[in-house]
């Protein structure tokens, strides 16, 4: 079944549960869960109802005005919303996942299902810690673990696979071997490819190699997700190519978290909406995620210049010591420094050396002072000094836009974070509060903004995301589909992580269920791990 075949088929069912009668849909049989008196927010964008949802065997079971009180959990919801769980389209949990396998940040805010595996990085094939998806799924499943988890298949890790980390074109073979990889990572249950156009060694791929692996991707009728190559100077070129390569291949296209960054480049965005407008109209099957944040977050390589980012690591180091390979990084860096607006407008996000550690947290123009050094000089040492592994928070981008996008009916929230916990390993770090809050971020928006109306941001959250990544039975509360449920209150939901403090859980998410079981209760986690590996 097609995304419209599918969308079609729910939203009509989901329709009649505003059909439901006072008598209608009475269930005498014993319930796991009754979820009772709420706003029933369906997920396909049509107004709620008032009534009562029942659970049963990790599926819902029943929804109707009164279905009694008889279960093992029954639930007061009144006042509150009862939706299908978020689904984030586009995340970086992954091995995460086996330090926090609860979910922590994903499910206090309501997400249930996400995908990783993004922007041309997975977890398996090349130097990844699993030699295929079949065995890092099985790592997952074995673990247990407490949000559903689905990966997209990284290009950047094919492509070192066959081709290795260097600045080269893929002969004829190597495309072969890619694609005879790729697919074997579809049928070991990944729901598409992505790309990192801006990271190495996925830069280095042309538009021929895009399309040759894109259409394996169709044929499994799979996702293409891409980070694309450019997102301010060049933007506009950039979407021409996503576009291309989902024309000459047939595959269905996301663009990811699309922005026009720097201010040189914010009005540029109704130009990047018309072409996605007119790809719609020519037929391409596409739609684009936002997190709803003026800041993004990469790593520090970034300000290396892509031409000098191929090879090893010790190719890398060599450049950084080399006096006129680190001229040019210094020119490139200076340059990137100023289409920000300065170095205090990027956030060093965390550092693993102890001796970095008072950087942490802090703009780079501050962590000059504190050091004595200049922006080049400091960028140098913590490049050298972090092992190349130190991330940045910058803030480039303009509200405005942010809200634009986000009316956009091809547009959904999607954090571009990962989970995480404020206990173990993962609490000494500081990522972007976006892995901690964009769902109840995106609610506040909606909320404070007049975006649009609750009916159409949850299905921004639920039907939609899962229509991309072809979920069948989730993203909508009908009879049938697994029983992954948020309910919240629409009044109150709020993101409260912070640069600074990132490991902060956010208010107004009550409930949430993962296939029938309860992970969270009124705000607190159960420990549940009831998530699934959906491959």
């Amino acid at each position: 079944m097609d995304r419209r075949s599918f969308l079609k088929s729910s939203f009509l069912g989901a329709a009649a549960l505003s059909l439901l009668g006072p008598g209608s849909c009475r269930v005498r049989s014993r319930f796991d869960t009754l979820i009772k008196h709420g706003w029933i927010y369906a997920g396909d964008g049509k107004p709620p109802v008032r009534g009562d949802i029942a659970l049963r065997d990790g599926k819902i079971a029943a929804i109707g005005t009164d279905l009694g009180s008889s279960a093992d959990l029954v639930l007061e919801a009144d006042g509150l919303a009862v939706s299908p769980g978020f689904v984030d389209v586009h995340s970086h949990t992954d091995t995460n996942l086996f330090d926090a396998p609860k979910g922590d940040s994903r499910i206090f805010q309501g997400i249930t299902s996400e995908v990783g595996g993004n922007c041309g990085y997975c977890p398996f094939t090349g130097d990844a810690p699993w030699k295929d998806a079949e065995s890092f799924f099985q790592a997952l499943d074995e673990q247990g673990i407490g949000i559903n988890y689905a990966s997209l298949a990284g290009h950047g890790n094919i492509r070192e696979a066959i081709v290795g980390p260097y600045n080269v074109m893929a002969s004829d073979d190597q495309l072969e071997q890619m694609c005879n990889l790729l697919d074997q990572q579809l049928s070991q249950g990944c729901v598409g490819l992505s790309y990192g156009l801006e990271y190495a060694p996925g830069c280095y791929c042309d538009t021929r190699e895009m399309i040759a692996l894109n259409q394996v991707v169709a044929r499994h009728n799979a996702l293409y997700a891409i980070h694309m190559r450019n997102e301010d100077d060049h933007v506009l070129e950039a979407m021409d190519e996503a576009i291309e390569a989902a024309r000459h291949s047939g595959a269905r296209l996301e663009i990811s978290h699309l922005k026009a960054q720097n201010p040189a480049n914010f009005d540029k965005l109704d130009r990047m909406l018309q072409k996605i407008d007119a790809a719609k109209a020519e037929g391409i099957d596409i739609a684009v995620d936002r997190y709803p944040y003026t800041a993004f977050a990469t790593g520090f390589t970034s300000f290396i210049p892509i031409e000098l980012r191929d090879g090893t690591h010790d190719d890398i180091y060599a450049r950084l010591n080399d006096r006129a390979a680190c001229e040019r990084i210094r020119e490139y860096a200076y340059g990137r420094l100023k289409r920000f607006g300065g170095a205090q407008q990027v956030l060093v996000a965390g550092c693993n050396k102890k001796e970095n550690a008072v950087f942490a947290g802090k703009n780079l123009a501050e962590c000059c002072q504190i050091a004595g050094k200049d922006e080049w000089e400091m960028i140098r040492h913590l490049l050298i000094s972090e092992e190349l592994q130190v991330n940045q928070a910058t803030f480039a981008m303009k509200e405005d836009n942010l809200l634009k996008i986000y009316r956009h009916p091809l547009a959904m929230p999607a954090s571009d974070g990962s989970v995480y916990s404020p206990e173990g390993v993962l609490g000494q770090e500081l990522p972007h509060p976006r892995s901690y809050g964009t769902f109840p971020r995106f609610f506040q928006l909606v909320r404070e903004k007049g975006l649009m109306d609750l009916s159409s941001a949850i299905y921004k959250c639920t039907a939609l995301p899962a229509s991309r990544i072809g979920l069948k039975d989730r993203g909508l509360l009908l009879p049938g589909y697994a029983a992954d449920i948020t309910v919240f209150n629409p009044e109150t939901i709020a993101d409260l992580a912070t640069y600074a403090k990132p490991h902060t859980f956010p208010a107004g998410i009550e409930h949430v269920f993962v296939n029938g079981v309860q992970a969270l209760s009124g705000g607190t986690h159960t420990g549940a791990l009831a998530g699934k590996v959906l491959a």
